[in-house]
């Protein structure tokens, strides 16, 4: 049994963009770390009359 394989323009252009996986990408390009602001600011200060449309989130879940 013979086989003939045949590659057109389309499946070799398809090859050569997919035909192999992307490069890795390291942790520490994933990774974006930033200052924490401090807890007890006016602008980012915890209000309890705030309530939520959600159960655990007035529940603090």
């Amino acid at each position: 049994m013979n086989i003939k394989i045949t590659v057109d323009s389309a499946a070799a252009a398809r090859q050569a963009r997919f035909g192999r996986l992307p490069e890795r990408i390291s942790y520490a390009d994933m990774v974006e770390e930033k200052q924490a602001s401090p807890r007890n600011t006016p602008d980012g200060a915890y209000d309890p009359e705030v309530r939520f449309n959600c159960l655990a989130a007035d529940l603090g879940l």
